[in-house]
């Protein structure tokens, strides 16, 4: 059956309590091929359970209501949805293990007209069990293709985050691993988009890609790497269009604006020469000044040894 506006608007998507634990920060870092180099001490405090520390962009993956496009009667054409933008609003550092509930509503639907499609607006708010303070805030906007002419609140779409004219200030570079989406999955996101060739047949892929929240976490340790020095509580917020898919196995190029205490970015697939997360924002939590005269390049290799306070993306 087919859905409009008022029965997403109506929609109850559960509240997930979650227990996560020293282990589920350790796969997630090692999902995004954290630890590829086990001497480098940097990154082995987000895959070692001393001293473990949880990246920024884990957040994503907690409170998850699994796929409810599909599992909920939600009347969205689940086989035709890919992942259109992420914010995401670290109020506090995540802790490497606690007790949290997401608590998930559709925030909004902007229709792009019959054959167009329509973007969903799902946010979660995760709060730490017992208290009434939001850890973070996330508005997921999802591109549902087959859904065009449900209607929706008329509002326009929020244009996107310029990116600086000037060649970037820093450069990371990653390998994805070929498994990687199959990895991925086990932190919560079942879409079978990402696992399953017949399914992304139908929706239209040649093979499975990668989820695009693997992307946005394979920016943020960039991000950490390259502004950071690795220290996870500098990172405040997050938000990035997503623009192409990605196929596990791709070289990924991070490429890094800094403007005082934010930071640009976009990510592309070196193969096929195109941009596949662009209008990235992140923002610090103490200004930092760019000294870099010309860009940096730090390459890292992963295989062959190389409601909340956040409003829909409107």
């Amino acid at each position: 059956m087919a859905t409009d506006y008022r029965r997403l608007l109506d929609l109850k998507i559960p509240d997930v309590p979650q227990t996560y634990s020293a282990r589920d920060v350790m796969l997630y870092a090692l999902s995004l091929g954290v630890g590829s180099n086990p001497m480098d001490e940097r990154e082995l405090a987000f895959v070692y359970e001393k001293e473990l520390q949880a990246l920024p962009t884990m957040p994503v993956t907690l409170g998850h209501p699994g796929f409810w496009p599909r599992d909920l009667d939600s009347g969205l054409d689940w086989t035709k949805i890919v992942h259109a933008e992420q914010d995401l609003v670290l109020h506090r550092p995540l802790k490497a293990g606690a007790s949290i509930i997401g608590r998930n509503r559709i925030a909004d639907v902007v229709d792009k007209g019959v054959g167009k499609g329509a973007l969903v607006y799902w946010e979660r708010v995760i709060y730490e069990a017992g208290d009434d303070a939001p850890l973070c805030t996330m508005v997921q906007t999802m591109f549902c293709r087959g859904d065009g002419g449900i209607g929706g609140s008329g509002r326009p779409v929020r244009a996107p985050h310029p990116i600086p004219a000037r060649a970037p200030d820093m450069v990371d570079e990653r390998v994805t691993l070929p498994q990687m989406a199959l990895l991925y999955r086990l932190n919560g996101d079942l879409n079978p988009l990402h696992a399953d060739p017949d399914v992304a047949r139908r929706a239209g892929f040649e093979r499975p890609i990668l989820h695009g929240l693997a992307t946005f976490g394979i920016a943020g340790l960039a991000i950490l790497k390259c502004v950071c020095d690795y220290d996870p509580a500098r990172v405040a917020s997050m938000s990035c269009r997503f623009t192409a898919p990605i196929f596990p196995g791709e070289r990924l190029r991070t490429e890094l604006w800094l403007d005082g205490a934010e930071v640009s970015f976009t990510v592309k697939v070196v193969e096929r020469d195109l941009i596949a997360v662009n209008h990235g924002r992140a923002t610090l939590r103490s200004e930092l000044t760019c000294s870099v005269a010309r860009p940096v390049t730090a390459v890292s290799a992963v295989r062959g040894g190389r409601s909340g306070g956040l409003p829909p993306r409107l």
